[in-house]
């Protein structure tokens, strides 16, 4: 079915406020995911508020304050409370900018975090401050190693984002060969997975979500993305996670944040920036292939079209599982069900 982006953004507010956020926070996780919808990350959109409800009901609320353990100048790091990762990466993602804004170059990290969103989401907040950014987040050990079939690594996005003289640069990657959303939501939908992409418990390739869950994801590139994974890793370590944080639990969020006149002439940079992507966008195409991108260019777009057609799409099953978390269903929304 589909709902405009209103009825969407206020469904989410509503399931996350009915499993304990308050007004400021259940907005800001709406914000965060009906941004994936409206990016084409439909795994990462509304279906997510499904997971974050099962989660905080199979733990319990266990949150306490997000605190600053140890603050510099240039750098902090936060304990996170178990809240929610698009809470406590916003809130870093705050403290980063301020700081290197005024000292020209910050490093925040938190801990005891999960499901931090995407990395994306925060580059474009620094690059709207003017500043570049490297964000990187671990997570629970759902990735095999390159060679390997147990999980020792998370999905690990790794990002980096670049102000221009007009729309930024952002590239966000994660470091497996599928993210944990996509397999989640393959589950509900009862869809295979694509082949190569997991391991079972038994380290035999499946393409079955609830035994790629049981068991491990491939890393992404070989073993070149499953060096980078273990480089997020690594970076979420020094951010105060565990070595291998539990299930959804315990990840760390690290974010360096740079004023680009540290080096040189800001504007100088951003025109350079605006340069060379257009140099990269007007590369010759392969044969009968589509115009160069340049990273982030379809997300804005999709997010462009999606907001001026005023629909996100959804799967009737997805819907009416967030509409019973809620309690009520959105207004002007009917059911989807044949009378």
């Amino acid at each position: 079915m589909q709902i405009d982006v209103q009825q969407a953004h206020q469904l989410v507010v509503r399931i996350m406020s009915a499993i304990g956020h308050d007004a400021d926070d259940a907005g800001l996780i709406a914000d965060h995911l009906i941004d994936c919808e409206l990016r084409g990350l439909s795994y990462g959109g509304l279906a997510r508020a499904i997971s974050i409800a099962e989660r905080m009901a199979r733990t319990g609320d266990i949150r306490r304050p997000i605190r600053i353990r140890h603050e510099t100048p240039v750098s902090a790091q936060l304990d996170g409370g178990d809240h929610l990762g698009y809470i406590v990466a916003h809130r870093a993602t705050g403290i980063a900018v301020e700081k290197a804004s005024a000292a020209g170059i910050a490093v925040v990290g938190a801990s005891d975090t999960w499901y931090t969103g995407m990395l994306s989401y925060y580059a474009e907040i620094a690059a709207a401050r003017g500043l570049v950014s490297m964000i990187a987040s671990n997570a629970s050990p759902w990735v095999a190693p390159f060679g390997a079939t147990e999980g020792r690594l998370g999905t690990n996005p790794i990002c980096f984002g670049f102000p221009s003289a007009d729309e930024p640069v952002i590239w966000d990657v994660g470091t497996s060969a599928i993210i944990h959303a996509e397999v989640t939501l393959a589950r509900r939908l009862g869809q295979q997975l694509p082949a190569g992409v997991a391991f079972d418990s038994d380290g035999q390739p499946t393409r079955d979500p609830a035994a790629a869950l049981a068991g491990a994801f491939a890393a992404w590139g070989g073993h070149k993305g499953s060096g980078l994974g273990i480089v997020v890793q690594l970076l979420g370590i020094m951010a105060g996670s565990p070595p291998i944080p539990p299930d959804l639990a315990g990840f760390g969020f690290v974010m360096v944040a740079i004023r680009p006149d540290l080096l040189g002439p800001a504007e100088t940079f951003r025109d350079n920036v605006s340069a060379y992507a257009q140099a990269v966008r007007t590369a010759r195409p392969v044969a009968g292939g589509d115009a160069v991108r340049m990273p982030f260019d379809r997300s804005r777009l999709d997010r462009r079209r999606r907001l001026a057609g005023d629909r996100i799409d959804i799967p009737d099953l997805l819907f009416e599982q967030l509409v019973h978390i809620a309690g009520h269903r959105p207004a002007g929304v009917a059911s989807s069900s044949p009378p």
